[in-house]
């Protein structure tokens, strides 16, 4: 998205972030924006670009060869779900297996009036479209019978690489939280500081107090984007907190936020790398 939206450019960002030893390269969604921007809740203009998610990834996994992919995060309720299964199988198997699939249940209205997606049946619609996700990946004769989504007598290969695609869900309303401790294999946090993050993650102990984790699922991996530059008191911040992954985002901190956020020149992306690199004692 921004200054990595072109192609060149975005490519050029890949090879530095996979030159540089970092782990991955991730990416935000939304189809439309509200436009004019609105007051709160819309960090960017309408005019920012965003990029299809598993396009852009597929561009990026052209250009790399180890990098893990992330979706930080796609609003899953805004797909067909047999078609995004289609879709992240096929990011999966054209990156040997590099798909780290974050999802959300997304929060603005008029994007999702604009899909034509009930805003009040977010919820439950991530709930079953992961059900689906899982049956067309995984089960020998894939079928479904929801309320929202109803098959059977079909299959769709290529299966993923993975087994499982590691599923990262966002978000920090309580059913998010359920969410990630009994569907995710991680827990993305977008825009927080240490602070914020620890109340995340108590709420996150509080929900594994409610809801039981699948055993197969592991120990949940917790990835937080800071609000900020990333400066090396949070970086130490964040591993105290028992963070596992950082993802910083590369956008004029001083400018933000307010009425735009303009883009920042991709060619300042090595130096924003190495002063990741730096905060991060590495």
């Amino acid at each position: 998205m921004g200054p990595h939206s072109q192609p060149d450019d975005l490519a050029e960002t890949a090879r530095l972030v996979e030159s540089a030893g970092l782990e991955s390269l991730w990416t935000g969604e939304h189809v439309v924006l509200p436009s004019p921007q609105l007051p709160a809740g819309q960090p960017v203009p309408p005019d920012h670009p965003y990029l299809d998610s598993f396009l852009a990834l597929s561009w990026a996994a052209a250009h790399t060869t180890r990098l893990l992919l992330g979706t930080g995060i796609v609003v899953l309720p805004h797909h067909n779900p047999v078609v995004f299964a289609k879709q992240a199988a096929s990011l999966d198997v054209l990156s040997n297996g590099r798909l780290c699939l974050g999802i959300g249940a997304g929060y603005q209205p008029r994007e999702f009036e604009a899909v034509g997606v009930a805003h009040a049946d977010r919820g439950p619609l991530t709930d079953e479209y992961l059900d689906v996700l899982e049956r067309l990946w995984y089960d020998t004769t894939p079928e479904h019978h929801g309320r929202f989504v109803d098959f059977a007598g079909i299959d769709a290969y290529p299966r993923p690489v993975q087994r499982p695609i590691p599923i990262v869900v966002g978000g920090h309303a309580k059913a998010s939280l359920r969410r990630a401790v009994t569907r995710g294999h991680g827990w993305y946090g977008f825009m927080t500081t240490p602070d914020s993050t620890a109340r995340c993650l108590g709420a996150l102990s509080e929900a594994a107090s409610r809801f039981e984790r699948p055993a197969s699922l592991g120990r949940l991996e917790i990835t937080v984007t800071p609000y900020g530059p990333l400066t090396r008191d949070a970086a130490r911040a964040y591993r105290d907190l028992g963070v596992d992954r950082v993802v910083p985002w590369h956008i004029d901190w001083d400018r933000f936020p307010g009425d735009s956020v303009p883009p920042s020149d991709w060619r300042g992306v090595e130096a924003a790398i190495e002063a990741d690199l730096r905060a991060l004692d590495r």
